[in-house]
């Protein structure tokens, strides 16, 4: 199973006991939350996206792409990004 995947079920499972009402658990010990934090937190090979330099002025972006010749891309949507609307 992939890291993406692993944490993937790891919120739903979450997602899950927090919607069902699961009685409260006992506190996780600093070197469980530490493993399970590791499980979560994207690798550096995952996160690339971040470092690319992104530009939310569409006018600035045009402006750009004409002097490098390079082409755009507009990732738009309508709500809140988790879908929390």
């Amino acid at each position: 199973m992939t890291s993406i995947a692993k944490r993937v079920c790891l919120v739903g499972l979450a997602w899950f006991l927090l919607g069902t009402g699961a009685p409260a658990l006992e506190p996780i010990s600093q070197e469980h939350f530490a493993r399970l934090q590791g499980l979560i937190k994207p690798g550096a090979d995952e996160d690339r996206w971040a470092n690319i330099p992104w530009l939310t002025d569409l006018w600035q972006a045009r402006q750009l792409a004409a002097q490098q010749g390079k082409p755009i891309l507009l990732w738009e949507m309508d709500g809140h990004p988790l879908g929390c609307t």
